[in-house]
């Protein structure tokens, strides 16, 4: 079906970041670690919250698609962490891992098996893939914006 190709790719296009929206790996690309964990004055979140908080709720959304035992966290406590990243290589791992499970959305998305309309059938009654996905992209596009914020306000942001 033309349509429905047409709409995966579009899909696919916003989970990416398209249009005017900016990228997961631009907007982590090149944050000095000393950074990561500071909060700018009268802000309530660091670097390292909005990334982690991004990675813990991408996945949250991926899992409550495809896992039927999948337990959220619980909320807010379960999606933000404490300012500082806990170890050196934290930055790190949850940068792979938002970006895994961002494949991973997408080739469920790309998938034309994947029935984006149908309900998850273990989900609340109306919840999607298509719901979730266009969920999971509003989410991202809404926390990279903070994120080039903050980036903005600690000096290390360039155009």
């Amino acid at each position: 079906m033309k349509g429905e190709t047409h709409l995966r790719r579009h899909l696919v296009w916003l989970l990416d970041g398209g249009g005017a929206h900016v990228t997961f790996e631009r907007a982590v690309s090149g944050l000095k670690p000393g950074l990561r964990g500071r909060r700018p004055h009268g802000l309530p979140y660091s670097p390292w919250q909005q990334v982690e908080h991004l990675r813990i709720s991408q996945w949250d959304i991926l899992e409550y698609i495809r896992n039927p035992h999948h337990v959220s966290p619980k909320w807010p406590d379960g999606y933000w962490p404490e300012a500082v990243p806990p170890r050196r290589d934290a930055w790190d791992k949850s940068v792979r891992s938002f970006k895994t499970d961002l494949r991973a959305l997408k080739a469920m998305v790309a998938d034309p098996s994947t029935d984006l309309a149908a309900q998850i059938p273990h989900a609340r009654k109306g919840h999607t893939v298509l719901r979730e996905v266009l969920l999971a992209a509003d989410h991202n596009a809404y926390h990279l914006g903070q994120l080039i914020v903050l980036r903005r306000l600690l000096g290390d942001w360039r155009e």
